[in-house]
């Protein structure tokens, strides 16, 4: 089965409830929320909706990332790049929390270009998920900036999702479900959000998702365009399995 959404509610919850049957909640990312907020997002949501929550940016996103600049936490120099410290554990825990009240599916951990690919940040991340919960939900990472060797090593040894664009790479993990996210076209190896898709690229992000497809995947579109072009998709997606 192919879900498809959007990286946050792009239109009125109300409205994106019958549009789309999943969602990457993004102000998970910059904000801690309440409690009430996403127990209210919830009890909203029909039957069968997937929720997707990004992890809290303490947990990826070192100090000095111009991110925290929309976050209602001050962080200090220990934050970010799944260092195994208490901090990052604890944002964690609020992720993890977030993702309980929410009823999520998955747990996005998207890494910024500064977490390199290393043996440190290898050491890192064997020491982050060797001492956190992962409870029921499914983790993706988002890799950026690693050789696709680096990547395999990663997922496999971590046993998370490999999250990437279908219209760069085939996705590296072993496991049964795929997880995606569009952000627009890439220029010098910088994505430019600021893009439109056209029917070209939606057949070919299309035919490589059914393609790749085990038993589920997950679309998200995080481009400038991501509405229109997720509901251009998901009824191509329609066309092509009935």
């Amino acid at each position: 089965m192919i879900h498809v959404g959007t990286c946050g509610f792009c239109e009125k919850h109300s409205k994106y409830y019958r549009d789309f049957d999943t969602v990457e909640v993004q102000q998970t990312f910059y904000r801690i929320l309440r409690d009430t907020t996403l127990e209210r997002w919830k009890r909203k949501a029909p039957n069968g909706f997937v929720f997707s929550i990004k992890a809290f940016q303490g947990v990826t996103h070192p100090a000095n990332s111009p991110t925290w600049l929309r976050s209602n936490v001050k962080p200090s120099k220990n934050v970010g790049l799944l260092r195994p410290n208490g901090e990052v554990l604890h944002f964690w825990r609020l992720t993890l929390r977030e993702a309980e009240l929410l009823g999520a599916r998955f747990i996005l951990i998207q890494l910024p270009r500064s977490f390199k690919e290393t043996e440190e940040s290898f050491a890192n991340a064997e020491g982050f998920f060797s001492m956190i919960e992962r409870g029921d939900f499914e983790i993706a990472v988002e890799l950026r900036g690693w050789s696709e060797m680096g990547i395999k090593r990663f997922v496999r040894e971590f046993d998370v999702i490999d999250v990437t664009d279908p219209l760069v790479r085939i996705p590296l993990h072993r496991g049964e479900i795929n997880y995606y996210r569009l952000h627009g076209r890439y220029e010098n190896g910088r994505i430019v959000y600021v893009h439109q898709y056209g029917e070209d690229e939606l057949k070919k992000a299309r035919d490589r998702v059914v393609g790749w497809n085990h038993s589920e995947s997950f679309v998200y579109f995080n481009n400038s365009n991501m509405c229109e072009d997720a509901k251009r998709f998901r009824k191509m997606v329609r066309e092509l399995l009935g």
